[in-house]
């Protein structure tokens, strides 16, 4: 099985971000594949309501993948994790999730 998260920090990424997960799901197939999605920075602003990111990032949730948004980059923000879509998980600090991910053998791609 491989392992992968998939680090946005900056919100002209996520296009790129997300054809990366949608091929590499479509080349090994969603049963061979754990992925991850962690946002930080000012990546995190593309889970406000009504950004038309949503709709594709749900799409992969639903396929299994995690969209994970970093509470540190939400609060500088001044965002709420109760105005985030459903789907979306929140970590501490996306920076300790990275590291903790990849020391337990989670590859690490940046667009």
């Amino acid at each position: 099985m491989l392992k992968t998260v998939v680090h946005v920090n900056e919100t002209g990424k996520w296009p790129v971000a997300i054809a990366n997960v949608v091929n590499l799901i479509k080349d090994v197939g969603v049963d061979h594949v754990r992925v991850a999605l962690l946002a930080n920075g000012v990546a995190v602003e593309v889970f406000r309501q009504g950004n038309e990111i949503a709709a594709p990032l749900e799409r992969l949730a639903e396929q299994g993948v995690e969209v994970l948004a970093c509470r540190n980059s939400l609060r500088s923000l001044n965002m709420e994790d109760g105005e985030l879509p459903g789907f979306i998980k929140v970590v501490p600090a996306g920076i300790t999730e990275l590291v903790r991910r990849q020391q337990e053998g989670w590859a690490y791609v940046r667009p």
